[in-house]
C-alpha cells in the first residue's frame, strides 16, 4: 500500500502541471504514453522492445496519437488515416523478410494495439485541446467511478460483476461507482461548466462515460487474463503499467468525442 501511494503521489506530481500547461507538454506525454502502451502489448505478445516489428509499432501508434501541426509538412493528398495504412502495410511486409517469425496474426495484434493505444491517446489530446474542464471532466469520471467502485463494492458488493474476467469486481460496485461519479461531476459542473450543459443534459452523458470507462477496465482485464499477466507492466510500481491506469480512459474518450463534446 505504501508503494502505491508514493507511486500515485509521484505521478500527479508529474502529471498534473503537464495537464494543466497543455500545448507541446501534453502533446509529448501523449506521444510517451501512447508508445509505452504499444509496448506493454508487445511483451505481453512476447516480442522484444527493440526489433523490427516494435520500431513500426511506435510509429503507427505516433501516427495516430500526432496532432494535426506535426503533420503539417505532410502533402494535402496524405491523411493521417493513409500513413497509419502505410505503417500497416509495413508490419505486413515484415512477415516475408521475417520468413514468418513474424505472422500475419502478430500484425493483427499490434495492428488492433495501435488502433486501441494510438486512437485512445489523440483523443486523450484533444480533449485537452478542447480545455482543461474538459479533459477533467473525463479524467475525474473515471477516478470517481473507479473510487467509488472499489470503497462501495467492498462494503456491499456481493453479486460478481465479470468473474471470468475480473473476480473481485460486483455489480453492486458497479452501480455505486457510477453513482459516485455522477454526484462528484455534478458538484463540480456548478462550479466549472461541462460545455454549457445543464445537469439533465450532463446526466446521461456521464451516466454513459461511468459505464464506458468499466467496460474498458474489464477489456484491459480480460487482455491480460488471455495473456496470463497481473498487470500490462512495471513503469508504476505497485500500479501496473500504463494501460492498467489509462485502461478505462481509452474507452471514455472516444464516446466523449462521439457524443460531440470534444
Amino acid at each position: 500500500m505504501r508503494q502505491r501511494v508514493i507511486t500515485a503521489v509521484v505521478a500527479l506530481i508529474i502529471f498534473i502541471p503537464i495537464i494543466i500547461a497543455g500545448g507541446v507538454w501534453i502533446d509529448i506525454a501523449a506521444a510517451v504514453l501512447g508508445v509505452v502502451a504499444i509496448s506493454e502489448i508487445l511483451v505481453m505478445k512476447k516480442k522484444l522492445l527493440i526489433s523490427g516489428e516494435a520500431l513500426i509499432s511506435y510509429l503507427g501508434v505516433l501516427v495516430l496519437i500526432a496532432p494535426q501541426q506535426w503533420l503539417s509538412l505532410i502533402p494535402n493528398n496524405i491523411s493521417q488515416t493513409f500513413l497509419f495504412y502505410m505503417v500497416v502495410m509495413a508490419l505486413l511486409l515484415l512477415t516475408v523478410f521475417t520468413r514468418n517469425r513474424f505472422s500475419f496474426d502478430d500484425v493483427g495484434v499490434l495492428t488492433l494495439g495501435m488502433l486501441y493505444t494510438g486512437m485512445g491517446f489523440h483523443f486523450f489530446l484533444t480533449a485537452r485541446h478542447v480545455g482543461l474542464t474538459m479533459l477533467l471532466y473525463a479524467l475525474f469520471i473515471v477516478w470517481a467511478t473507479d473510487s467509488g467502485a472499489y470503497i462501495f463494492g467492498r462494503m456491499f458488493g456481493k453479486h460478481k460483476l465479470a468473474p471470468h474476467v475480473s473476480p473481485n469486481k460486483t455489480w453492486e460496485g458497479s452501480i455505486y461507482g457510477s453513482i459516485f461519479a455522477v454526484a462528484l461531476v455534478s458538484i463540480w459542473a456548478l462550479f466549472y461548466p461541462i460545455a454549457g450543459l445543464s445537469f439533465w443534459q450532463l446526466l446521461p452523458i456521464t451516466i454513459g462515460l461511468s459505464v464506458m470507462g468499466q467496460l474498458g477496465d474489464l477489456v484491459e482485464s480480460s487482455l491480460k487474463r488471455y495473456y496470463g499477466v497481473k498487470d500490462s507492466g512495471k513503469i508504476l510500481p505497485g500500479h501496473g503499467g500504463i494501460l492498467d491506469r489509462f485502461d478505462s480512459l481509452l474507452f471514455v474518450l472516444p464516446v466523449l468525442h462521439l457524443v460531440g463534446l470534444i
